[in-house]
C-alpha cells in the first residue's frame, strides 16, 4: 500500500501539463481571433451585398486569402477547444466523454478543411 497524496499522483499523470497547454492555447486563439475577426466581419459587412464577381476580386489577393485561412484555423481550432473544455465538464462517463471529444476534433477538422478548399478554389478560379 502507497501513502501517495491525490497531487502526487495528478503530477504522475502529466494532466497539469496538459490543462496548461489547453488553456494557453484557448488565450492565443481567442487574441489572435479580436482582429482577424474585426477584420472579416468589417469586409464581409462592406460585400454583403456586392456581386460575386467583386467579391472573387477581393480575394484574389494573396494576403487576403492568407488572413482568411488564417482565420478559419484560428476560429475553429478556438472552437474546438471550448467544445472541449464544456464536454469534459459536462459529460460524467468517460468513455462517452472522449467520444464526443473525438467527433468533435474530426468535426472541426473536417469542415477547416472544406473552409480552406472552398477559399482556395475561388483565389485559384480566374
Amino acid at each position: 500500500m502507497k501513502f501517495e497524496t491525490d497531487l502526487h499522483r495528478a503530477k504522475g499523470l502529466g494532466s497539469a501539463k496538459r490543462g496548461l497547454i489547453h488553456w494557453m492555447a484557448q488565450r492565443v486563439t481567442a487574441v489572435a481571433l479580436i482582429p482577424l475577426g474585426i477584420w472579416f466581419v468589417g469586409a464581409f459587412l462592406l460585400l454583403i451585398f456586392a456581386p460575386f464577381d467583386q467579391a472573387r476580386l477581393w480575394l484574389s489577393s494573396p494576403w487576403v486569402v492568407t488572413a482568411t485561412i488564417l482565420f478559419v484555423l484560428a476560429l475553429f481550432y478556438h472552437g474546438c477547444l471550448g467544445m472541449q473544455g464544456i464536454w469534459e465538464d459536462y459529460i460524467p462517463h468517460e468513455g462517452t466523454r472522449w467520444g464526443v471529444i473525438l467527433a468533435t476534433k474530426f468535426l472541426g477538422i473536417f469542415l477547416s478543411l472544406v473552409s480552406i478548399v472552398s477559399i482556395l478554389k475561388v483565389y485559384l478560379n480566374p
